[in-house]
């Protein structure tokens, strides 16, 4: 192949949308070109190996914030070892701020923003000349027309064992600044009997997992019913082979139509992601949010209270303007609506991202490597961050997990963030660690907790027990887990 399109996915059942938008767009250069993924991980010699037995002339890299690193050293290791082969770099981690990026500067070309059509014509430049001056190239927005899809190359055994990634529409009207998408001016629909005939042939072949990147799918309500009746039918017509179907949606914005549609849902079969990511009107106002907080903390309760749908919901720690107790009464508020997950993310400065405006004033210190996690501010210092980085990664193991349902509510009681704060604290001090702390241990580190809490032991033990035989309450269907948490889903541009 002449032509090599790779990127490191974050684990195997990510399957990338952006290659194989490349891929389809690439006109009389597709027959010779290839796609080949990894996972982050892997060593890098091995890698290079793996691509250079393509003997490519090109390399086109989706770069992304989880796989930066280890793709510079990529790419530092293949211009060693094969510095005639070409490499062209793109995606959201190197759209932005690329001036001194040591991955930027080792690679031949770079394309920013959409590359549906511009990387395309840089291959032939770069085959059949005229060489290109510039390194940096713009990427070109085509008119949605003319993008052609690239859900036909799902290969079957994509469809088999990976999350499929499917888009009715690019961009976002928001201007939230700690997200990509506030770049963008508007969303742009793709045309939806189009979208939908792709839709239609993927499940003909066998797939039944979809996973929507569209970031307001229920911002134009016609076109939601439309993609959710395509659902309806398929679980109507086979009712004992089940599709499931992940949206993210803007909170305050559900209609009755919208709700009678959700309604016709079955169990395990239709997932929300839901980004609140703050209840403080100040810090909304402050990086650019328009929500209506009571809205949308109404359509949460609704939506938990008498639909089927699995609800996935965001807060952000760290924003500018909320301290510790205004994030505390945030997350108590959301968990009274009792969504099956709360999704607890800390701040992270995307490059590109607006949100960069407040550094001075509110004193943002972020960690300078990638993911580029908020350090410190001026409301919450470095320590308490840290103690807010393993609430998070403990919230996961012990109540996004769904395998301590019985207990969790013995944990939490009438004080969620501050019990489960006073949990974390506990479990990093006798434990040390925060990752790869086995289950029966961690049962055994919660159950005694609770006792020396005043918990009677046997009350626990039984509770225990019961999450032990698996009678979890808001479990998530079986290998349907959602995505990386939402700010940081963003970052896959997938024309990039």
């Amino acid at each position: 192949m002449t032509i090599l399109l790779s990127t490191l996915n974050a684990r195997y059942a990510h399957a990338s949308l952006g290659l194989r938008y490349l891929l389809a767009n690439m006109g009389e250069l597709q027959s010779v070109t290839s796609l080949q993924e990894f996972v982050i991980g892997a060593r890098t010699t091995d890698l290079v190996e793996k691509l250079l037995a393509h003997k490519p002339r090109i390399i086109g890299f989706g770069v992304y914030i989880w796989n930066v690193e280890e793709t510079t050293k990529l790419v530092a290791l293949l211009k060693r070892v094969a510095p005639e082969v070409v490499i062209i770099l793109g995606g959201p981690e190197v759209s932005h701020e690329h001036g001194e990026q040591e991955i930027v500067r080792l690679a031949d070309y770079l394309v920013t923003g959409w590359g549906d059509i511009t990387f395309p014509r840089l291959c032939r430049e770069v085959l059949h000349g005229p060489k290109p001056l510039m390194k940096v190239h713009a990427g070109e927005q085509p008119p949605m027309s003319d993008i052609a899809l690239p859900y036909e190359l799902y290969t079957d055994e994509d469809i088999a064992h990976r999350t499929l990634y499917v888009e009715a529409s690019r961009g976002c009207p928001f201007k939230c600044e700690f997200c990509l998408s506030s770049l963008d001016k508007t969303a742009w629909p793709f045309e939806l009997e189009r979208f939908l005939a792709e839709l239609e042939s993927l499940h003909a072949r066998g797939a039944r997992l979809f996973k929507f990147v569209d970031r307001t799918f229920n911002l134009n309500v016609k076109t939601s019913l439309r993609i959710m009746q395509f659902f309806l039918d398929k679980l109507e017509a086979h009712p004992d082979d089940l599709v499931y179907a992940h949206f993210e949606v803007v909170p305050d914005h559900l209609p009755d139509a919208l709700k009678e549609s959700i309604l016709r849902f079955p169990a395990g079969t239709l997932q929300f992601e839901i980004g609140i990511q703050s209840f403080n009107p100040e810090v909304q106002t402050l990086v650019s949010r328009r929500q209506n907080n009571e809205k949308a903390a109404e359509n949460i309760r609704w939506l938990c209270q008498h639909s089927e749908a699995h609800l996935h919901v965001d807060l952000i720690a760290g924003l500018p303007g909320e301290d510790l107790e205004s994030f505390a009464r945030g997350f108590d508020k959301l968990w009274a609506l009792k969504p099956h997950e709360i999704q607890f993310g800390i701040l992270k400065r995307l490059r590109g991202t607006p949100i960069i405006r407040h550094t001075e004033a509110f004193g943002m210190v972020y960690d300078p490597h990638p993911p580029y996690t908020i350090l410190a501010n001026d409301r919450i210092d470095f320590a308490t961050m840290q103690r807010l980085v393993r609430f998070a990664r403990y919230w996961d193991l012990v109540a996004n997990s769904g395998r301590f349902a019985h207990t969790l509510d013995m944990v939490l009681g009438e004080a969620p963030f501050e019990r489960f704060m006073a949990l974390s604290d506990w479990l990093y001090a006798n434990t040390d660690a925060t990752h790869r702390i086995a289950l029966d241990r961690l049962a055994g580190l919660v159950t005694r907790w609770l006792v020396l809490q005043g918990w009677p032991e046997p009350e626990v033990r039984m509770a225990m027990a019961r999450d032990y035989a698996g009678k979890t309450r808001h479990a998530e269907p079986e290998g349907k887990k959602a995505a990386p948490q939402r700010q940081a889903r963003h970052l896959e541009k997938t024309a990039s």
